[in-house]
């Protein structure tokens, strides 16, 4: 039985000769090899292909004739599939035509330089991060638009799914917060008597306590846990909402999403957070004195008493000044994030992951604006 082989007289001009069946079943792809390196050596001369021996052809062989022949398009001219062929039968001409047009390039692409790749990277990201940042300034206008259209027809509020969503994203979220409130205002008593311990001046630790979680623990920490906690739900449900078409089907029996789905979220956390904040601001007190009783022997009665006297009432309205902001960003992060779940469940979870990192920067952020804000007024 044949097989497919080849013959080559070298020189200025050479020629290779092939003979037998050049199809993939009767072994053409174990002459690769040899056909690659016979091709390399030659890259620089005119080539001739006689195709005079060749009983059969398929497109495997049709394939490896073009590219020896094209070599990286240095023999050949566009337009001109069937140059330096020769004694070519017309079904095999059928072959190697379409074979020319199908043949993938050869070159090998530079590397770029290091430094333009990671400028290229940090463009695209800035590209992509002033994109986000404009469809979520989109977003918080349409919220604040339908929450206006609210207030003017207040037959398109709705009641119940606020309260629902209060108590999902709010009470049930009670218990972690105030727990984790207690125990930050006890971490912060602890840390900050063993400081002062120094200077023999632990009773300082009461306007430590006093005045880092009214200020900042206190509605930080709430917003840190509903960002993790409620944000995330937010974008899980509305994006499981999306992937099952239930969106698009609102939209066909003529109800807003927005009114339905964003802005019962959105006014949910408005008041939600607030009353956490204040519940968190409350333990958070309530964990320091604890740790002041028990630790530095400073009485509860003192503790409140120097509470009252020394920490005045701007600490704890800076704190819940902060709290709505805090909420009203979250729940606009964790929708806005929801709206966007496109074609598959992995994209729901990436958009989650994405839910919690926006909103967490967008409160820290927005708690060192604040801060600013309320140095530069002393306040």
């Amino acid at each position: 039985m044949t097989s497919a082989s080849f013959e080559v007289v070298k020189g200025d001009h050479p020629r290779l000769s092939a003979h037998g069946p050049w199809t993939i079943a009767d072994g053409v792809a174990a002459l690769d090899s040899k056909i690659r390196a016979f091709a390399q050596t030659t890259l620089d001369k005119k080539l001739t292909i006689d195709m005079a021996g060749v009983e059969a052809l398929d497109t495997v062989g049709a394939m490896i004739l073009q590219r020896t022949m094209q070599a990286c398009g240095g023999r050949t001219q566009e337009g001109q599939p069937l140059a330096g062929f020769v004694n070519v039968t017309d079904h095999h001409e059928t072959l190697l035509e379409q074979a020319a047009g199908n043949l993938i390039s050869c070159e090998v692409p530079q590397r770029p330089n290091s430094a333009l790749i990671v400028l290229e990277r940090v463009g695209r990201a800035t590209d992509d991060i002033a994109e986000e940042v404009l469809n979520i300034l989109s977003f918080v206008g349409q919220v604040v638009s339908r929450i206006g259209e609210n207030i003017r027809h207040p037959g398109h509020f709705r009641p119940t799914a606020v309260v629902h969503h209060m108590e999902t994203a709010g009470l049930n979220a009670l218990f972690i917060v105030g727990l984790m409130s207690f125990l930050i205002g006890a971490v912060v008593a602890f840390m900050g008597a063993t400081v002062l311990a120094e200077f023999g001046a632990e009773v300082f630790a009461v306007e430590l306590v006093g005045i880092s979680v009214l200020r900042e623990f206190g509605v930080l920490l709430t917003a840190i846990l509903i960002a993790g906690r409620s944000g995330s739900a937010f974008t899980a449900a509305i994006g499981s909402m999306k992937l099952r078409e239930e969106i698009d089907a609102m939209r066909a029996m003529g109800i807003d999403p927005m009114d339905a789905l964003v802005v019962p979220r959105v006014i949910a956390l408005l008041l939600a957070v607030p009353c956490l904040a204040f519940i968190a601001s409350v333990l958070g007190l309530m964990g320091g004195g604890v740790v002041c009783a028990l630790a530095l022997d400073i009485p509860p009665a003192l503790f409140m008493a120097r509470t009252q006297d020394i920490i005045v009432i701007d600490n704890f309205v800076v704190g819940m000044v902060k709290a709505p902001v805090f909420g009203f960003a979250i729940a606009v992060i964790g929708c806005y994030q929801g709206m966007m779940v496109e074609a598959s469940a992995e994209e729901l979870g990436r958009r989650t992951t994405i839910s919690v990192v926006q909103s967490l920067f967008l409160v820290i952020l927005a708690d060192a604006l604040f801060a600013i804000l309320f140095m530069e007024l002393d306040y």
